[in-house]
């Protein structure tokens, strides 16, 4: 078995009056394809952001590839950057993290913030550019993108540091079916390539495509973890977790009968950019 890259033991967290998260335990092996399933407010984002060392657990610890992963830990120069080289982060809004005047500014900011030599760099930017389909716009400015695009130079920019840990914010949130099929066929063609991935969704339709491992939360708690195939058949599971809802319909007969269906509305929000460290903010 893979050992596992995060370890979570009785992990909780609150804004202020509200708790995010509730005695979270959960381990999350190296290489897996991980989806964190949930209806808004179950707290997928906030999960993502202490693995991502922007939030640190109140109570519990949340260890990172077999260390304690808080805020005294990364204060430390030499264990901050070291972290910073191996997770990336990729929010729901990309206007949260795009923030240079170009798109090829914003892929070379963390390669520069490394320490990264120019040429490696360069060489750098141009493969991953060549990788998302975005060469045409590196002189432009993120601003002026359309929301696929903006959300693709997004993912470039924390890809281009190849981290051993994808962490992925509701990533076809508020896209058009075309942006929504790129970024789908990109988490296919990672499969096997050894990097551990990660998806916030509560989009049931592509669970079975981009997880080999599932985990349910809702309201901030573990409710179930398992295969795809075993999460989507348990629609008690789904309908509990607020991801399932039984809708009525009226026949041709004029009988109405209620159906469940997928929770399959999408919400943007953007996270507080107080968290952001200068060097995170491009990694998360």
């Amino acid at each position: 078995m893979s050992h596992p890259v995060y370890r979570l033991q009785q992990v909780s967290f609150r804004y202020q009056q509200h708790t995010a998260l509730h005695e979270l335990t959960l381990e999350i092996a190296a290489g897996s394809r991980i989806a964190l399933l949930g209806a808004n407010g179950s707290g997928k984002s906030t999960l993502l952001r202490l693995l991502d060392g922007l939030y640190f657990a109140q109570q519990g610890e949340v260890y990172a590839f077999g260390e304690v992963l808080s805020e005294a830990a990364l204060a430390d120069d030499a264990r901050h950057y070291a972290f910073r080289r191996r997770v990336g982060l990729v929010f729901q809004n990309p206007d949260v993290q795009l923030f240079n005047p170009t798109v090829f500014d914003e892929l070379a900011f963390g390669p520069l913030q490394l320490g990264w030599p120019e040429q490696d760099i360069r060489t750098a930017i141009a493969a991953t550019l060549q990788q998302f389909g975005i060469s045409h716009l590196q002189h432009r400015a993120p601003h002026r993108l359309s929301g696929g695009e903006r959300k693709r130079v997004a993912l470039a920019s924390v890809l281009i540091m190849q981290p051993e840990v994808l962490l992925l914010d509701e990533p076809t949130a508020a896209l058009d079916p075309a942006s929504q099929s790129e970024v789908l066929r990109f988490l296919l063609e990672s499969r096997g390539n050894g990097r551990t991935i990660i998806t916030a969704t509560h989009d049931l339709d592509s669970v079975a495509d981009i997880a080999d491992h599932v985990i349910v939360m809702a309201e901030g708690r573990l409710l179930a973890q398992g295969s795809p195939q075993a999460i989507l058949a348990d629609h008690a599971l789904l309908a509990r977790s607020q991801l399932l809802h039984a809708h009525p319909h009226r026949h041709a007969d004029g009988q109405v009968h209620s159906h469940p269906h997928a929770h399959g509305h999408q919400h943007s929000h953007a996270g507080p950019r107080s968290g952001y460290r200068q060097l995170g903010r491009r990694q998360g």
